[in-house]
């Protein structure tokens, strides 16, 4: 339903700006949009942020914790992809579970005990199980294409009442209103499958506990870190386990992601459910310098 009233305001943006052929030409466009994101979205999300594969030779012991979540979610093993960022994070990404992969921080990986890490890499393997990789992207990839469109009618748009039934208002409207009612679509998306993501990486791990200690540990050292490719592509924002922007923290209509407290209580109930202590906090030291997983 988010999906399609982000489409419908695409086409609403086209209406604006330049009537009724102003709306097709921005379905066809939408259509485009979204064909390009399929294809292409795993690929430009990575490289966005210059990740760079790892192998079983160069990092052992993460791709077999890796492989290992994998298999316990019935899943193909995904591309493993490291970030150089001092910021602890990690997302998952791939138009399809056989075309997954999922990408972490340095930081995470000195930041996060084993049990922690294991709880974040099975919520990006959920991520995939649930297809939430495409449906992120694709939200992404037509939020930042209504920004443009928007842009462009500033300059293109309001010639005339047969071409745009407001005007130069309809203009202004778009310009304005448009990119803030994506960008809240987007954010919507993604705070509801986070929380599903949660409780699949939870069930995945089978430590829900675990997850929790590590989205304390991260929300408490991301802020600390500014990640430059992610100010640089903030549509990528919404990809990542916990909000990589600075500055934003609270479960508003603008928030990347749900309250770090409302998501750990969601996993301690999960926990009582399954019958583990709800304590937060890991049994490990996080590692420090080269971690165990290389």
């Amino acid at each position: 339903m988010l999906l399609a009233a982000l489409t419908a305001l695409f086409l609403g943006v086209g209406w604006l700006i330049g009537g009724t052929a102003g709306a097709l030409i921005a379905l066809v466009f939408a259509l485009g949009t979204n064909a390009f994101a399929f294809w292409n979205s795993d690929r430009l999300a990575l490289a966005a942020h210059n990740a760079r594969p790892v192998t079983r030779a160069s990092a052992p012991d993460l791709f077999e914790m890796v492989q290992e979540l994998a298999r316990r979610a019935d899943l193909p093993m995904p591309q493993l992809y490291v970030i150089d960022q001092p910021q602890p994070n990690a997302f998952a990404t791939g138009r399809s579970p056989e075309k997954g992969a999922v990408a972490v921080t340095t930081g995470i990986l000195q930041a996060l005990s084993r049990e922690e890490l294991a709880g974040v890499i099975a919520h990006e393997l959920g991520h995939i199980k649930n297809r939430d990789t495409l449906t992120m992207t694709v939200a992404a990839t037509v939020a930042g294409a209504i920004s443009m469109v928007a842009q462009f009618g500033l300059f293109f748009g309001g010639g005339g009442r047969d071409r745009n039934p407001l005007g130069f208002i309809g203009v202004i409207l778009a310009v304005i209103l448009a990119p803030m009612a994506a960008m809240m679509i987007q954010m919507m998306i993604s705070r509801t499958r986070e929380y599903s993501a949660d409780r699949m990486g939870a069930e995945i791990s089978g430590n829900p506990m675990a997850l929790a200690s590590a989205l304390a540990r991260i929300s408490g050292q991301a802020q600390r870190y500014e990640m430059e490719s992610v100010e640089t592509h903030p549509t990528t924002a919404p990809l990542f386990i916990a909000n990589p922007l600075s500055g934003r923290r609270m479960d508003s209509l603008f928030a990347t992601h749900p309250s770090t407290d409302n998501r750990i209580s969601a996993l301690k109930q999960l926990a009582a459910e399954m019958g583990r202590t709800a304590t937060v906090g890991g049994t490990r030291e996080p590692g420090r310098g080269r971690g165990p997983w290389g």
